[in-house]
């Protein structure tokens, strides 16, 4: 009898061999774009997206992230205020994110982007040294609240179709990079106030470690991190400053709570996979081979060594109509046999599927796993 996804995916955790390569896919950006379903950065997803999951079911596609997931409340002191507001500009509507603190305000903003059914960052919200400072008051004081109801609900609701991962968001590092400072500004901060930026670092991650430890309490299986990692932003010798610390500490308590680890990693690769490799890690989440990618998948395989689990395949680019069906098939083929490597892979998207993908791709992939994943 074949196993389940559920089965497939927990026994690669296991470092186990299933029958098969397990499949599944991130598609809420694709299905949302497709069915013009608001996606709103705004307002969490407090119930199950029926739709979604019964859509996962029709093409065969396993399941194992939910976006915009609330499975804990965060909760800030009285001396904290943090507010989301959304409005209507000129060019479409912009949410802002703003703390309120002793020590000063900061805030953030981003704009939707019709074309790409996303929200652009269209304002940095840190720029000095005192906002820092702001940051790292408002988010070291956070506090977590377990929601698990809403976890065990999606379970519930999934089945055996996937594994449903326990997200923790950002480290400290991945705020600054993703939401509040941007790469260039975050690379001269830790030239130009290095003292200031340990400190930063350090408090925020702390707290962060403290959701980490709620986490390891929860029913989830798998708990997913990462600060969407790409090898050029953060190469070994960065990592190994300013996030390893944290990320080092993360996947030992997760270990410890017998649970799974995986990171996401959906840049470029070289360097960094080797760097959770060698820190313990389960698995490497959303890796993206060439031609978008640095690595082949022969190469990915070589990087992480035997035990890291590679889930990943089929860059975006190669999702797109504009590319041929034989080149995508080729794809998906060179990832499966790299199956023979090691049993540690999934076979998933490059990070997501792309809007403007031809729907069948989808049900092709399956296809080609179920014929040519076997082991």
């Amino acid at each position: 009898m074949p196993m389940s996804e559920r089965q497939r995916i927990l026994a690669v955790y296991r470092d186990e061999t299933p029958d098969q390569v397990p499949f599944f896919l991130d598609l809420s950006h694709w299905f949302y774009q497709k069915h013009r379903i608001p996606w709103d950065l705004s307002e969490a997803h407090l119930d199950v997206e029926w739709d979604l999951l019964a859509f996962h079911r029709k093409v065969g596609a396993g399941f194992y992230i939910v976006n915009l997931c609330a499975f804990y409340d965060v909760v800030y002191p009285p001396d904290v205020i943090a507010a989301t507001t959304k409005t209507m500009t000129p060019t479409g509507p912009e949410i802002t994110w703003r703390y309120e603190t002793p020590i000063g305000v900061i805030e953030r903003k981003r704009r939707w982007e019709e074309d790409s059914y996303s929200w652009n960052i269209s304002q940095w919200g840190v720029r000095t040294e005192q906002d820092l400072r702001v940051l790292a008051y408002a988010l070291s004081r956070r506090r977590y609240i377990p929601r698990w109801e809403r976890y065990e609900a999606w379970v519930d609701a999934v089945g055996d179709q996937g594994v449903v991962y326990m997200p923790i968001g950002y480290s400290a590092m991945g705020h600054l990079l993703a939401y509040w400072m941007g790469i260039e500004q975050t690379m001269y901060a830790v030239q130009d106030m290095p003292h200031v930026m340990r400190e930063v670092i350090d408090e925020i991650n702390a707290n962060v470690l403290e959701l980490v430890d709620l986490v390891c309490q929860s029913p989830a299986e798998v708990i997913i991190m990462g600060d969407n990692f790409s090898g050029d932003i953060q190469p070994p010798h960065f990592f190994k400053k300013w996030s390893e610390p944290f990320y080092r500490e993360a996947i030992s308590r997760i270990r410890a709570a017998g649970k799974f680890s995986a990171v996401h990693i959906d840049g470029r690769l070289k360097g960094i996979l080797r760097c959770f490799a060698e820190l313990g890690a389960s698995c490497a989440d959303a890796v993206t081979p060439a031609p978008m990618g640095d690595l082949t998948p022969e190469e990915c395989r070589q990087e992480a060594g035997p035990d890291l689990i590679l889930s990943g395949g089929v860059p975006p680019n190669l999702w797109l109509p504009e590319v041929s069906d034989e080149e995508f098939r080729q794809a998906v083929l060179r990832w499966l046999e790299i199956r023979r490597l090691s049993p540690r892979l999934i076979a998933n998207a490059g990070d997501q599927v792309p809007p403007g993908a031809p729907e069948y791709r989808i049900t092709m992939m399956r296809e080609l796993v179920d014929r040519y994943g076997r082991y």
